[in-house]
Formats: C-alpha cells, sequence, structure tokens
C-alpha cells in the first residue's frame, strides 16, 4: 500500500456519517470495502459515501468502520468523535454475573486447609512381626499315586 490516507470519515451537514476514499486508492476496492461497511454511495456526489441508517447507532457504527479498515492495514482519517483511538465510546453497562464473588470464594478456599492433603496421624508406626527361622530340614511331601492310568 502506498503512504498517506486511504479513507476519510466525518460528519456532513446533510448525508450524516460520510466517508470517502483518496486517490491513493483504487475505486472499485474502496467501493467494495465501504459497501461491506454499511455505506452507500451518495447519488450525485461521485466518490462520497453515507453510512445506512445512520439514526441506528450511526457513531458507534462509523467507528467500527474506521476500526475494520485500520485493521486491515488502511491509513484512515477521522473526526475526532468517529476516531475509536482518540474517542471513548459510550460506557458499557457492567452486568454483575457473580463471576468476581465465585472467584474470590475458590481463591479463598484454594488458600484454605484441607483434610485432603493433612499431614500423616502422629500414631507410632506399625510394629514388625518377626521372620520365623528357616528350617534346617526340608520337608518331604508324598504325593499319592493313582493306580489305573486317567483319573476321572
Amino acid at each position: 500500500m502506498q503512504p498517506g490516507p486511504h479513507f476519510a470519515f466525518g460528519d456532513h451537514d446533510t448525508h450524516g456519517f460520510v466517508a470517502s476514499f483518496t486517490p491513493s486508492m483504487p475505486a472499485h476496492l474502496a467501493h467494495w470495502f465501504l459497501e461491506r461497511e454499511q455505506f452507500e454511495p451518495v447519488p450525485g456526489e461521485p466518490g462520497l459515501y453515507r453510512l445506512s441508517e445512520p439514526e441506528h447507532d450511526g457513531a458507534r457504527r462509523t467507528r467500527q468502520a474506521v476500526h475494520d479498515l485500520r485493521r486491515q492495514g488502511y491509513t484512515v482519517q477521522a473526526d475526532i468523535r468517529l476516531d475509536p483511538s482518540l474517542s471513548a465510546g459510550p460506557p458499557r453497562p457492567i452486568r454483575t454475573n457473580g463471576l468476581m464473588e465465585r472467584r474470590s470464594r475458590l481463591a479463598q478456599a484454594a488458600a484454605g486447609r484441607t483434610t485432603q492433603r493433612s499431614a500423616p496421624p502422629t500414631t507410632s508406626p506399625p510394629s514388625a512381626r518377626p521372620i520365623p527361622p528357616k528350617p534346617t530340614f526340608a520337608p518331604t511331601v508324598h504325593l499319592a499315586t493313582s493306580g489305573g492310568g486317567r483319573s476321572r
């Protein structure tokens, strides 16, 4: 990509949130990107695009378009209120789902003592059984023999 801005975003008195592209950007590619970001060509104004349905969260959608194009590697100029790096969006409501409280309880439980990993009991070790001495003679085992071949 060539140096210099590729897109410009701003407010227009008649058309609301608008975008345009510079000569460093191929027209067909700019048209494709701006349409994907919900901008439509303004009739009678070549190279000027307006945000479709700007009354439906238009400022946030325009900031998102600026962010998306920058993430693709394009240089984008934008008014201060439409530049996501310079303006903060509206504060998001904090949803309490109990996750922090649950994590806190888990952390406290992990730090506490448990009976599963406690020290072994302090009783005396089991007494060792004495090993009987080896016999001095070899025992003789007599097996009874059957008289007639196979047993039943």
